[in-house]
């Protein structure tokens, strides 16, 4: 039990936390997947375009790969790339990569080639599993050589496939598939299945090896990666599996859709590994297009759906204007961004599943907390801790000194779940680790039943006139308003107050208003140190490649409109 000294005492950490779980698995990830191949062998693991894999067959595909990489070089210390989209080859060789030994380092496929090369560079990356679809392809090929990449494994969409479609695929998608040379740099995935021959690719696990990079901004902004290892990885997935349980999903009878990239930490945990320990169905779905996720749903009447808020909101507004049934939905998760009272409401009243906030970091593996699925979830919060985990509420002043309930604070976080520190950044990591737990970052307070609520963070927050201001407080009163479909508030540089708070809006489809409209509506909402200065209509709000509504963008806009020494002033201040 961990103590936060004061001045008046010290003060139990472990008081804010739930109970420890016993648990007598391994705590590595391969050891996950073997023991449901072993258990739900002949059960269906993996979805995607009809076309369906058991956990028996998952398992001797993930076996061949791990062989041929291991073939490869890839061992411990050795750290493989993986820049998919969310088709079976991410899970393959996920725990392939583990498997052998190496270390996972998830790209987005969507990065350009300078973002490619910074993350190849930055991370060691030597070997990159990357799909044969141009606009994926084509960026990190173009930085192999620079960057340092000795191999590329490549796998070609159509052969997972239905034989049908993938015989129009190669015909008519051509021009979108990319030229891949024939040389020693380039293994095809037939290829490498070709060499997985002999006893290979099960390497000895420790619980503390590193089994992922996962790449995030952090609480500074500079892209790091985090050190996650097996245990915790495989913790998370432990401490969320009884919860599932008991709002009554049962092992080897669930189907999850996974539309969230399998490359965001989020997806990784709760729509991958979380599936593969429960036995469930994982629907695998490539891209979010609202029109294919609900024909998605339709056809394969999946049970659990972790997603971020905006696709909520999709699902919401589809269902103005389309017959969807979504009546086989029986429990949701929404993390990655905080979930609107409203969204939440109307996709609960449309599917008759319970939707509940959760909330985490990459830097957490990365859930922390989630409201309970038993009906006890409090409005605006993000819910309870998990087994085994503490939330602390820290003076953002005075970090020594622990916040009684009620009291806003910078959250802290200890438990199994969080990171070993950031790569070969040690005072980045001295930053965020103190004394053993996890500085989030994020201002909030929890209530007296433990539950924990969410203000901002520290990073958005706007001072205005010696004032702290919440953007979130903002954007909530914006939600509020039944034309407002998307909100998202920043501070911009002020003459006489230093910052002010500006709104951008996205509106309801059939909606209308002004801006003078929603300042008037705002104003029983806000006080005047709130009210943004300048509310800006946008037809679209830009979005991260998960779907949650992005600042940087609208920050940078701000920056050039005003200078970048108006807008650096916060950053000294």
């Amino acid at each position: 039990m961990s103590a936060i000294h004061t001045g008046g005492g010290c003060i139990e950490a472990a008081a804010f936390s739930r109970p420890r779980q016993p648990d007598a698995e391994s705590d590595t990830l391969p050891d996950l997947l073997h023991r449901s191949v072993q258990r739900f062998a002949d059960r269906p693991a993996l979805e995607f375009c009809g076309r369906v894999w058991s956990y028996r067959e998952v398992g001797a595909l993930t076996d061949r790969v791990a062989a041929g990489l291991a073939g490869l070089g890839v061992g411990r210390g050795v750290q493989v790339g993986l820049c998919l989209p969310n088709t079976p080859y991410s899970v393959i060789f996920y725990f392939a990569v583990l498997q052998a030994g190496g270390t996972v380092v998830n790209f987005n496929p969507l990065y350009t080639s300078r973002e490619c090369a910074t993350q190849i560079r930055d991370s060691g990356t030597t070997i990159m599993v990357v799909s044969d679809i141009a606009r994926i392809y084509d960026p990190v090929a173009a930085v192999a050589d620079e960057a340092g990449l000795r191999h590329l494994v490549v796998c070609p969409l159509a052969d997972m496939l239905p034989f049908g479609r993938g015989l129009l695929y190669r015909l008519f998608r051509r021009t979108e598939t990319a030229q891949v040379p024939a040389d020693a740099r380039h293994v095809p995935w037939a290829k490498l299945l070709a060499g997985a021959g002999g006893p290979g690719g099960r390497a000895a696990l420790r619980p503390d090896d590193v089994a992922l990079l996962q790449y995030t901004g952090g609480t500074t902004g500079t892209p790091k990666g985090a050190m996650l290892t097996h245990a915790n990885l495989a913790g998370n997935v432990r401490q969320l599996a009884p919860l599932i349980r008991q709002a009554g999903l049962r092992d080897g009878h669930e189907r999850v859709l996974a539309v969230i990239p399998l490359f965001h930490v989020f997806a990784m945990t709760v729509a991958m590994n979380l599936a593969i320990k429960i036995g469930a169905q994982i629907v695998l779905v490539p891209q979010f297009k609202i029109d294919q996720l609900l024909a998605t749903i339709a056809r394969t009447r999946p049970t659990f759906f972790p997603a971020v808020p905006t696709i909520f909101g999709a699902v919401n507004k589809a269902a103005e204007t389309a017959k969807v049934d979504l009546r086989s939905i029986r429990l949701c998760i929404s993390g990655g961004a905080p979930l609107p009272a409203e969204i939440g409401a109307r996709f609960e009243a449309l599917t008759g599943c319970r939707l509940s906030e959760g909330y985490g970091l990459t830097e957490s593996s990365p859930v922390v907390c989630v409201n309970p699925f038993d009906g006890r979830r409090r409005a605006g919060s993000v819910g309870l801790p998990l087994a085994d985990t503490a939330i602390e509420i820290r003076d953002p002043h005075h970090a020594d000194r622990l916040m009684p309930p009620g009291t806003k604070g910078e959250v802290y976080i200890r438990g199994p779940q969080v990171m070993a520190g950031y790569w070969r950044r040690p005072a980045d990591t001295a930053e965020v680790l103190v004394d053993g737990a996890l500085r989030t970052g994020d201002i909030g307070y929890r209530d007296a039943d433990g539950f924990l609520f969410l203000v901002d963070r520290i990073k958005d927050l706007i001072l205005c006139g010696g004032y702290n201001v919440y953007p979130r407080q903002i954007e909530d009163a914006l939600y509020e308003h039944e034309a407002v479909e998307e909100a998202v508030a920043i501070g911009i540089p002020d003459a006489y107050r230093g910052e002010s708070p500006k709104a951008f809006v996205k509106l309801r489809a059939g909606h209308a208003t002004t801006p003078e409209a929603l300042r008037t509506f705002l104003a029983e909402r806000l006080s005047k140190i709130e009210m943004p200065r300048d509310i800006e209509i946008r037809t679209s709000l830009p979005k991260t490649a998960v779907g949650k509504l992005s600042k940087k963008e609208l920050v940078a806009e701000a920056r050039d409109r005003a200078g970048p020494t108006a807008m650096d002033r916060r950053a000294s201040a």
